[in-house]
């Protein structure tokens, strides 16, 4: 990997980690409570996915006008739209995790850096996971 290619991802990387830490994405009790519908209701992380989704939404729109990104060859974007057992079962699992322990995969590696046990232990039970898939499929986990 090339220095500039290096440098924007420490710097994406970054920007990432401080949005989910001032967002409160790292705190499992702010995440609970937002998805705590019939309870104490916390809707604030709405706004952290509104912003989420224009960005992203943003992201699309400048790559349909560009012919390959800046700093690679091409784009990386999943061409596979079908819904299936496996993409639900997949999203039941993530969710069921999410609520329970009140981290996502992003925010758990973030909060690494504050280390809490519970953090450590979900990382290792979602490294776990991840190993798993591969020896059951023989293909790494996100591809």
């Amino acid at each position: 990997m090339t220095a500039p290619r290096l440098l924007a991802a420490l710097a994406s990387g970054l920007l990432f980690g401080a949005g989910l830490a001032l967002s409160g994405m790292m705190d499992p009790e702010k995440v609970l409570g937002f998805l705590d519908l019939v309870g104490a209701w916390d809707p604030s992380l709405a706004f952290v996915l509104g912003g989420a989704v224009g960005v992203s939404a943003l992201g699309y729109a400048l790559k349909a006008r560009m012919d390959r990104p800046a700093l690679a060859d091409r784009f990386a974007v999943p061409t596979n739209r079908s819904v299936d057992a496996r993409l639900i079962g997949g999203a039941a699992l993530f969710g069921i995790g999410w609520g329970l322990a009140g981290f996502c995969p992003g925010p758990a590696l973030a909060g690494l850096t504050l280390g809490l046990p519970q953090v450590a232990l979900f990382v290792a039970a979602m490294l776990a996971g991840m190993g798993l898939f591969q020896l059951t499929t023989g293909r790494p986990a996100g591809r």
